[in-house]
């Protein structure tokens, strides 16, 4: 099975930075995309960022130039550099591993994994 772990959250005051961490456990062979979702209380989750296997990213509007989605494949972690934190930017942040192969009692199994979430929040 594959589990994924996040780290980095916390309490910051607007204009201050966070790295966020994601890092899978369990047998991996290959993962398509990583991705970074965020939650806000009584909001619809929404799309942060995205990094592929070839290293190509994209990012939703309101985080370009302050966000930075990277990853580190010998350690199967996706990282997120958030900077110019925003009071609007409070939310539970989430990391997602698309199509992750991985060995399980010598088959390669596949699946679609989701974080637990680490709180940001950001003070005016």
């Amino acid at each position: 099975q594959v589990q994924l772990v996040e780290s980095g959250g916390g309490l910051v005051q607007a204009g201050e930075s966070l790295r966020l961490s994601c890092a899978a456990s369990g047998s991996i062979a290959s993962i398509a995309a990583m991705a970074w979702h965020r939650q806000a209380p009584g909001k619809p989750r929404e799309w942060v960022a995205t990094i592929s296997a070839g290293g190509v990213t994209d990012y939703g509007n309101s985080m370009k130039g302050r966000f930075t989605i990277s990853k580190d494949n010998a350690k199967n972690t996706v990282y997120l550099q958030l900077s110019s934190l925003k009071p609007e930017d409070t939310a539970v942040y989430i990391c997602y591993f698309d199509r992750v192969k991985y060995f399980d009692r010598g088959s390669i199994r596949s699946g679609d994994y989701w974080g637990q979430g680490t709180q940001v929040t950001v003070s005016s």
